[in-house]
Formats: C-alpha cells, structure tokens, sequence
C-alpha cells in the first residue's frame, strides 16, 4: 500500500509541475515565429521544466563573465581570408567523422564540458586532414566535467555547472584523456551517466535526480591498456573571438569554436529553420559548438552542434540568428591553438 502511496504521490507531483511539453507555449511559437518551426521534442517527453533547467551548466553569473573578460583576443582584422557565403566543417574536412557525432549530456548539466571537449576535438583533426590514428579519436567530457573542478577549475562543479574559457583553459595545462559515450569501450574513460527516461518506463534507465557528478579519477577503464597520464592530449592556447568576422575566420581556418547563449522555454521545442526566440521563460546557460554557417530564407545563421542526442531538434543540430547576438550566443565564444 505504502509502495503505491508513493507512486501515486510521484505521479501527482509530476502531473502538477510545469512541463516542456506545453501545449499553449508550442501554439504561441507556431504563431509568431516566422523563421523556424517547432514540435514536441521526443527527448523531453515527460521532462519538467525544472529537469531540462538542470543540462543548463554555463555560468552566466559576474565570475564567469570576468573569466571570459580576461582571455587574450584573437582577432583577423589585419589578416582576413575570402569567405564562402555557406560553410560546415565537416565538408571542408570529410576525413574527420569525429565532426559528424552527436553526443549525449543525459542528464547532467555538463555542456560547458561537452562545448569545450567536441570543439577541442574537431580542431584536432582538422589540423591533420584526418590524417593518423588518432584523428577521430573522441576526448573524454566525463574526464573534464569530473576532474575541471576545485583549486584546478576555480568555478566548475561538475554536472552542476561550469565555465567553457576555464575549461579550455583546463586543457591547456591538464588535457584530456580519451573517452567515448556511454556503454562503449576503447577509450580511457567513458561517459558515466547514462541516456535516461523521466518517469516513464522505457528502453533506457530511470533518471537520477540531484545533479551527482562521477569522481575524478587517475585510472583509465577496465581493459584500456594505455596509462591516463599517458593518454592525456594537450592544448595550446586557448583566446576569445569577439566579432561575428573573427567567428567566422577562426572556425573556416580551425574546426569549431566553443559558445554558450541563454536558453528559453521555446527553444526545447526547436525542430527546424533559424531560431529566434519567441516566448517562454530564461532557463539557463548553454554551452554548444558552432560549426559553420549560412542563409536561409533571407536570414543569417551559425550552424550548432549540441549535446542532446539525435532525437532533440534537427537530427542533434539547430540553427540560430547570425550577427544579432541572439541570445547572447556571440557574446561568450572561446577556442584554442591545438
């Protein structure tokens, strides 16, 4: 009686919160917008408002602003390239397969990780033309989001938040082992926290409430055989790019650049076109991967990657509003020398 009590009581609460599928909000954006379009996402079935809040994790608060305000400035003014008016990395280097996967934060709120990790990745193999055995090689987010914390990530808690230029930063004198997406294997560490349903029975495992981040650890997986100290791969440098131009210059001559913008209701229910932002409440801070660039319908965009598995928004991608700073999404963008 006590069990059914609970589930019943579990249901309720669900039931009473605010959830992402709202059906008012999806009419008010199909009214309005007039640049994309929007559905149901299938990811967020049954997630509330306050889940999907938690795979927010770029800070946007005054330290981490002052963190970003204090990157050196890459800029191309005195040497700018021709541009193509349409471009994405992965045409320009095809060899890398890395640039074409699309990963899962489940439900962590580590995108400033995964930003900072999938662009890191890209550069690498675009500065080879996919060329070598590591080229594709995925780096490990689990092994930033657990061990970029602390003294070593002044700011960085994990699966509860962090800061991209930090980071980057954080490969620069740390690294990163390898580490692929959860259950698989070949890489020093994997991904901990597995895709998950919410409050449904379904193919994948319930969802963990409560933000708990895996431990960093010093120790490959069970049956890696390279030591992590000798697994980690290294950065450069890490810069800010301040201007839609330097954007665009840095990501044609290097792979993808790192950026976060601000995240409201609608744009959970992104499925396809240029997203501009409609309606909905502030849910948090986002960090993505910018991979390119175009025009459609007479309007700008920056190509994004995210993290939310294939099932949310263009098959894992979405499109945003280029040179209006739309939701801030060209205020905070970092990358590095690899």
């Amino acid at each position: 009686m006590r069990t059914a009590m609970l589930a019943l009581a579990a249901i309720a609460s669900v039931a009473s919160a605010t959830m992402v599928h709202n059906d008012d909000l999806l009419r008010t954006v199909r009214a309005k917008a007039t640049t994309w379009t929007a559905e149901h996402s299938p990811h967020f079935f049954n997630w509330t408002l306050t889940e999907a809040a938690r795979l927010m994790g770029s800070r946007q608060d005054a330290q981490a602003k002052a963190v970003y305000a204090a990157l050196p400035v890459r800029s191309y003014a005195d040497s700018r390239i021709s541009l193509p008016a349409t471009f994405d990395e992965r045409d320009k280097w095809p060899k890398c397969t890395i640039m074409q996967e699309i990963r899962d934060q489940a439900s962590c709120g580590s995108c400033w990780a995964f930003g900072t990790v999938e662009a890191f990745n890209d550069r690498r193999c675009a500065s080879t033309n996919g060329e070598g055995a590591e080229a594709n090689t995925m780096m490990s987010a689990q092994d930033v989001t657990s061990c970029c914390s602390g003294f070593t990530c002044f700011g960085c808690q994990g699966c509860n938040g962090g800061m991209p230029p930090t980071a980057w930063q954080f490969l620069t004198t740390k690294g990163v082992v390898t580490g692929g997406d959860y259950n698989t294997n070949g890489t020093c560490r994997t991904y901990e926290i597995p895709p998950c349903e919410h409050h449904v029975k379904g193919p994948r495992p319930d969802c963990k409430e409560g933000g708990a981040t895996p431990a960093c650890t010093s120790q490959c997986d069970t049956g890696y055989s390279v030591p992590y100290a000798k697994d980690k791969h290294m950065a450069k440098s890490v810069y800010s790019l301040n201007s839609v131009a330097d954007i665009q210059q840095d990501i044609y001559q290097y792979g993808a650049v790192t950026a976060a913008f601000s995240v409201y209701e609608d744009f959970l229910s992104y499925k396809s076109g240029v997203y501009k932002h409609v309606t909905g409440s502030m849910l948090g801070g986002h960090a993505i991967s910018i991979i390119g660039w175009g025009t459609e319908s007479g309007t700008d965009y920056w190509l994004v990657r995210n993290s939310w598995n294939t099932d949310w928004g263009a098959n894992g991608y979405f499109k945003i509003a280029r040179g209006v700073d739309e939701c801030g999404i060209e205020d905070e963008v970092v990358a590095g020398d690899v």
